[in-house]
């Protein structure tokens, strides 16, 4: 069986052209994950500019390409740990490196090499720009991937690395960090809550199977689950109106804070109750959907009604 696998993986690899094996790279750089982070990174750096200067059209293109390369590389060192496990669940079977499209040697030679590149785009801005960003590769990489499979505070320290793109950016253009930049931080953080508790519920049986030991996955009825995703939402809304309270945007964002954070918390609920009922997939997937709305609209209020 292992000699019809490895025959198969290297006809697959004799076969593929460059721009499937360069689309296996992306793939490999989780663009989902990695482009959120830019957007946060980007929408933070523009928050941070007090005075705008020309300088800046040369910050956010070297930000943008560095914390695409560096959250990218992360993503692929992550999956080259993980690829036995990958293996294993249905969602990530068909991953470049469990797939066999990408050899594992080759997904960590390409995912410190562009953690590298980008960590020194970020390094010609200023030094606590590019520390900030290889602390996000080392926590995630070194800290988040083994606890997945020790401890569900895991979720807890992954939220870690993906708050820390707003720090990245908004030390881009201050080179120093302050409490305007934490509340950023503290958006991000106690959002990714209930957006990775959603996805651990859908995916709950996967993770199972592959000996991660998440609270989703531990938490047979779901109730522990649903707390957490309530609670992390509910401080979710105090914490999106701390901007206005530090004088990062004006007195009229709050309003709108408090309206998506509400909309945010109902699909919660909708989750909580569908557990007690035991029909949770459908609810699951819509607080998942409104998680990915919520935080583009936050970030949008923000950068319209920032003090210029």
């Amino acid at each position: 069986m292992n000699n019809e696998t490895s025959l198969i993986s290297e006809e697959k690899m004799m076969n593929r052209t460059v721009s499937a094996f360069a689309k296996d790279l992306w793939l490999l750089m989780k663009p989902e994950l990695t482009l959120l982070s830019v957007f946060t990174s980007l929408g933070s750096a523009y928050l941070a500019i007090k005075v705008p200067d020309e300088s800046q059209l040369i910050i956010f293109p070297l930000l943008a390409l560095g914390t695409l390369l560096v959250g990218g590389g992360s993503g692929v060192i992550n999956q080259y740990f993980e690829r036995e496990f990958d293996s294993i669940m249905k969602r990530t079977q068909k991953r470049p490196i469990p797939d066999k499209r990408v050899s594992s040697i080759e997904a960590l030679v390409f995912g410190v090499l562009i953690s590298l590149i980008g960590t020194g785009l970020l390094l010609v801005i200023n030094w606590l720009t590019a520390l900030l960003a290889i602390s996000t590769l080392i926590t995630y990489v070194f800290l988040y991937t083994p606890l997945k499979r020790i401890s569900t505070i895991a979720t807890i320290i992954g939220a870690i690395p993906g708050a820390l793109p707003t720090l990245i950016g908004w030390a881009a253009i201050q080179n120093s960090l302050s409490s305007q930049s934490l509340t950023l931080f503290a958006i991000l953080f106690y959002w990714q809550m209930p957006h990775f508790y959603s996805i651990g519920w859908l995916y709950r049986e996967d993770y199972s199977r592959a000996g991660f030991r998440l609270l989703t996955n531990l938490d047979n009825k779901g109730w522990k689950v649903s707390k957490q995703i309530l609670v992390n939402q509910i401080i979710l809304i105090g914490v999106s109106l701390s901007p206005a309270l530090v004088g990062l945007v004006d007195l009229e964002y709050i309003p709108v804070a408090i309206i998506i954070g509400l909309l945010f918390l109902f699909f919660g609920l909708k989750f909580s109750r569908s557990i007690k009922d035991n029909t949770s997939n459908s609810a699951t997937r819509l607080l998942f959907f409104s998680s990915l709305f919520y935080l583009p609209i936050i970030f949008s209020a923000m950068i319209i009604f920032k003090i210029h």
